[in-house]
């Protein structure tokens, strides 16, 4: 991304200690050093850690009364807007891992949805910097999947995880698990780097279009930067969940589930 200015970027400057902690950290993956710049993505996110708690503390004041809380509301509220972001993904993830398995590991999965469509959205607010832009975010968040899937696929499984990773006879193991273990580790890669160029783009050509013409140009701009925001939190989750549904399904296939593990593997594949 081209250097930019933001309310994020006066206010890194307001404590030069952060700057300079920065740079005792060394230089960047990239070999660049350290700064308030690369300090300005970690205050973003801070700042929409604590706007998503405030928002979700907001909600969870509205439903404690579980009499009234049944009633929908008559307009678009902050209530209405959670109910309908929670229920579609919660919904992707029952028809791909069943009821039980998506309540387990919705939590993470919602999160991610919750954070990465702020995070978006807020980078579309003149002043507000666009933090998933930055691999350094992605890499987070697809660091934290990346963890959790296997966490989960190793405490449903145990060594059956491993095993599964083999391949089905043991004498294509050897060729297999590398593989395997390669493709596995591919997967944040991907995440994460797909979320930030997307993101790095349509920001690019939103800031050429505001050179090119202020008044009116910028306006299709951010309608298409609008609905990438949204496909982009879509393919994180959906990639995500497939991850973890493949991570935690048992070696027994009851009734259906060759039919759902193609099917997981075709949504997988259609995603990328």
């Amino acid at each position: 991304m081209p250097e930019h200015t933001s309310f994020f970027t006066y206010l890194v400057h307001m404590f030069p200690a952060l700057g300079e902690n920065m740079k005792n950290l060394g230089p960047t993956l990239f070999g660049k050093e350290a700064g308030p710049q690369t300090a300005e993505p970690l205050v973003g996110m801070v700042f929409i850690i604590v706007l998503i708690a405030g928002l979700a503390f907001a909600t969870r004041a509205k439903i404690t009364n579980y009499d009234e809380a049944v009633k929908p509301d008559a307009h678009l509220s902050l209530r209405t807007f959670f109910e309908i972001l929670i229920g579609y993904f919660y919904d992707m993830m029952k028809d791909m891992m069943g009821p039980a398995r998506a309540k387990r590991y919705f939590p993470i999965v919602g999160t991610a949805a919750v954070f990465i469509l702020v995070a978006n959205f807020l980078g579309m607010v003149p002043g507000f910097p666009l933090i998933t832009s930055t691999w350094s975010v992605t890499a987070g968040c697809a660091a934290v999947v990346f963890i959790a899937f296997n966490y989960y696929g190793i405490k449903e499984n145990g060594a059956g995880y491993f095993k599964h990773l083999a391949g089905p006879v043991w004498w294509l193991a050897p060729l297999i698990f590398p593989l395997e273990v390669f493709s596995l580790c591919l997967r944040p890669m991907t995440l994460s780097v797909r979320l930030m160029l997307n993101m790095s783009v349509d920001h690019l050509l939103l800031a050429i279009a505001l050179g090119a013409l202020a008044l009116v140009l910028p306006i299709p701009v951010m309608v298409l930067g609008t609905l990438v925001a949204i496909v982009q939190v879509l393919v994180f989750c959906l990639l995500s969940s497939i991850y973890i549904a493949l991570a935690t399904e048992h070696e027994e296939h009851g009734e259906g589930h060759g039919h759902a593990h193609g099917k997981k593997h075709h949504d997988e594949a259609h995603a990328h």
